[in-house]
């Protein structure tokens, strides 16, 4: 071994040494960010709601807030409704979301640009904008209601104030997320692949299902876990077009906290709602890494 050789080692060790640390320096702020804004308050909920300090002033482990929000009918009933939307949101969103993602991966010409553009749209309208033009849209003498009337229709019964309200608004407004994301997920299936089904006489149907969802599942994955967070969690959309009873966690978390001025089941259910988005959470991170695992 040259003498070169031997100096080039120590400084090669040297930059990989300090190319970790700038590394490691790079994500230090936003690391102490989320355990700042997102695991210490999640920490602080857990613990003051589990010990909680009695009328004589001792700190007692308790579970008695749990108890009451798992017994309480009401409290049971906005659960539902959370998981209800949720559910009929993550299905309605993957039918609209993925033929809108096919058209625009396979498809050429001028209007597959102004398909996108609508579909896109509602990313740039703020949730309070989006919810008031849904009240005069579908609302109460909204439009729908003065086009039926100008014709001689009967009105139609609208879906403001109603579990339906809150769904299509979320619908909305998480569209462009998931196919941005079911768009993505399509680059990983090959033109030629497909043109070689289609060689062989393949139906589109044959090439949808032997082809391109076989690619899909980790797309479909992630896109689901996305879209089932930011609905779980909701507050502006199901506070202002969802029914006053049942509702929604996120407005009775804020009526438990303010109207009732109870902040000890206000925590509860907010602890019980991070604890129903960590399972999706998981299956997020476990996509992620399996599919880090499956590059070469």
């Amino acid at each position: 071994m040259s003498a070169d050789t031997a100096l080039a080692a120590p400084r090669g060790h040297q930059f990989i040494n300090r190319g970790s640390s700038i590394g490691l320096l790079l994500v230090a702020l936003p690391v102490l960010l989320l355990a700042w804004l997102i695991v210490y308050p999640i920490f602080s909920a857990v613990v003051g709601t589990i010990f909680v300090r009695g009328p004589d002033g001792a700190t007692d482990l308790t579970f008695a807030s749990y108890s009451f929000f798992f017994t309480d009918g009401y409290s049971l009933a906005n659960l539902w409704m959370t998981l209800w939307t949720t559910a009929i949101c993550g299905i309605l969103l993957l039918m609209i979301g993925f033929p809108i993602a096919l058209y625009l991966r396979f498809s050429q010409g001028r209007l597959v640009a102004y398909v996108q553009a609508l579909a896109i749209f509602p990313m740039f309208v703020p949730s309070i904008i989006l919810a008031y033009a849904l009240i005069r849209t579908i609302g109460p003498n909204g439009t729908v209601d003065l086009l039926l009337n100008a014709v001689g229709l009967p009105k139609l019964r609208t879906p403001y104030m109603t579990p339906w309200g809150p769904v299509i608004g979320l619908v909305w407004d998480n569209l462009p997320l998931t196919v941005l994301m079911l768009t993505a997920g399509l680059s990983a299936v090959s033109n030629s692949a497909v043109e070689a089904a289609r060689d062989v006489g393949a139906s589109p149907l044959r090439v949808f299902v032997s082809i391109i969802l076989p690619r899909m599942g980790n797309s479909l994955l992630v896109t689901a876990s996305f879209a089932v967070l930011g609905i779980f969690s909701a507050f502006t959309l199901p506070y202002v077009l969802g029914p006053a009873s049942p509702e929604m966690m996120g407005p009775f978390m804020q009526r438990t906290f303010a109207d009732m001025n109870d902040p000890l089941n206000a925590m509860t259910q907010a602890v019980i709602t991070f604890g129903f988005c960590l399972v999706f959470g998981i299956f997020y991170i476990r996509t992620i890494a399996r599919n880090r695992e499956a590059r070469p």
